[in-house]
């Protein structure tokens, strides 16, 4: 026989571990069982589960609220993707192209400030003031290399040298940029006074897929 005398809280705890049915034999110890609380006060067993349960319940819906508003978000963005896709299609010229990419930007997407820098002349482009027009081989293109040649689209806080150029006299007032290399055409960048609106690691793919449609649609056109 077992002397319960000589038994410790460790042992009953080891016990209990080893017979984690026990409770289910015995379900009115179960509902006599007090679990303390974080500030002090203690519960039953029983109400102690439920608010386990509870906690996970709502942690549970906030997670699905989550994944509701970003799934939203992603089928506005797509619609606008599909949106701009056909308003560029339907240009008839570059000029009118690059005009149509500018302000989709600006109205379609809320870009506060966008700057459009082209490698060469479009006919028809002139004394613009969100377009530049410099040569690939233009050193003032240097900090922008690495863009170029990768493809790949940078969020965030731009360096300075990068803001000088694509914001000149306004450049301090935007604090986040989606910058958006096309291959063959020039830069495209979105500006925001809102530090959080793009930031580093942030998704690019519908961007991306901006980006891809400007291009085809500019390619039309080259000869």
């Amino acid at each position: 026989m077992i002397d319960t005398d000589k038994l410790g809280a460790h042992d009953v705890a080891a016990w209990l571990r080893r017979h984690p049915r026990f409770l289910q034999q015995f379900p009115d110890l179960a509902l006599t069982l007090v679990v303390p609380r974080e500030q002090g006060a203690t519960a039953s067993l029983a109400s102690y589960q439920l608010e386990v349960l509870r906690d996970k319940n709502r942690e549970l819906s906030r997670r699905l609220h989550e994944l509701f508003a970003n799934a939203q978000e992603n089928e506005r963005l797509s619609v606008r993707a599909h949106q701009l896709t056909l308003l560029l299609m339907r240009q008839t010229n570059a000029a009118d192209t690059v005009r149509a990419m500018a302000a989709s930007l600006a109205e379609d997407f809320n870009g506060e400030l966008v700057r459009i820098v082209l490698l060469r002349p479009v006919e028809g482009l002139h004394d613009v003031e969100w377009l530049q027009v410099i040569d690939a081989e233009d050193a003032r293109l240097t900090p922008f290399r690495d863009c170029l040649a990768s493809g790949e689209a940078l969020c965030g806080r731009l360096n300075p040298d990068k803001h000088a150029l694509l914001y000149g006299a306004r450049a301090d007032e935007m604090q986040s940029t989606a910058l958006l290399p096309v291959t063959g055409i020039g830069l495209v960048a979105v500006g925001s006074r809102d530090a959080n609106r793009f930031f580093p690691g942030m998704g690019t793919l519908f961007l991306r897929m901006m980006i891809e449609a400007f291009a085809a649609a500019l390619a039309r056109f080259d000869t």
